[in-house]
């Protein structure tokens, strides 16, 4: 097991087919006591009971809005107080909206970009400082092909340029926390079969998104949880500021 012993606190979990959920029901299966933070508390809840045990205590569950400052502080100080040093973030939490340039509104804006790229921000200044007093960690946070493309299939200008954020703010973090033992990396998957792109996604869509991809295959939720967990583990010891990306050669660079 590669986080034997380990704890993990990974946002926007809670939803059944999601990247969040796939990489918590991995962790587990990998020793790691996992604490789901998710803006459904309730679901968060439940996704943690229904995890794989772990020896070195229960899972839990809570709510969380990772765009509100004092919510991500007030669910660090919950886990911290449950479980005791955090040894990876997994900065999962996000949303997309379908939209052209002209039609993004002041609030659309807002919006996207608070959790996908702010929320990053405030959940990463709540975990650090005890991973710091605590002699490192691995923090992962995730961005998008559509943040190196200049745009996805199913998020707007807006959420391009919120991912593309990320990638900056992620690597500016591993600059500065490295000497304190804090690794810091970003995940750049491509279409993923989650919650987000189903029902949206036709067969005529699929077949055609698939012809432009080398594997011949859409991802799924898995696929980047196991490589959020090679980042949270020893085998990515000496790796930070790192961008992976797990698309199956949808974009090649």
């Amino acid at each position: 097991m590669l986080l034997q012993g380990k704890t993990a606190v990974i946002s926007g979990a809670a939803s059944r087919r999601g990247i969040g959920r796939a990489t918590a029901e991995l962790f587990a299966e990998h020793g790691a006591r996992v604490a789901i933070l998710d803006i459904d508390g309730d679901a968060a809840e439940v996704a943690a009971t229904e995890l794989p045990a772990v020896p070195q205590g229960s899972h839990i569950g809570l709510r969380c809005d990772v765009a509100d400052k004092a919510s991500c502080l007030a669910a660090a100080a919950a886990v911290e107080a449950a479980f005791g040093k955090i040894d990876s973030l997994i900065n999962n939490a996000g949303i997309t909206q379908p939209v052209k340039t002209l039609d993004i509104t002041e609030a659309d804006w807002n919006r996207i970009v608070s959790v996908n790229m702010t929320g990053i921000l405030f959940l990463s200044q709540a975990f650090i400082p005890g991973m710091r007093d605590h002699g490192g960690g691995s923090i992962a946070c995730i961005s998008s092909v559509s943040a190196q493309r200049g745009g996805g299939i199913f998020g707007g200008p807006h959420y391009s340029a919120a991912k593309a954020g990320v990638l900056g703010l992620a690597k500016a973090m591993a600059r500065e926390f490295g000497p304190v033992g804090i690794r810091v990396n970003s995940v750049t998957p491509g279409l993923i079969q989650t919650d987000i792109t189903g029902g949206k996604l036709t067969d005529e869509m699929r077949t055609d998104i698939i012809k432009g991809i080398p594997l011949s295959r859409l991802g799924d939720a898995r696929d980047v949880a196991s490589i959020y967990l090679f980042l949270a583990s020893d085998l990515s010891a000496y790796v930070t500021g790192a961008v992976i990306d797990v698309n199956g050669g949808m974009l090649i660079h």
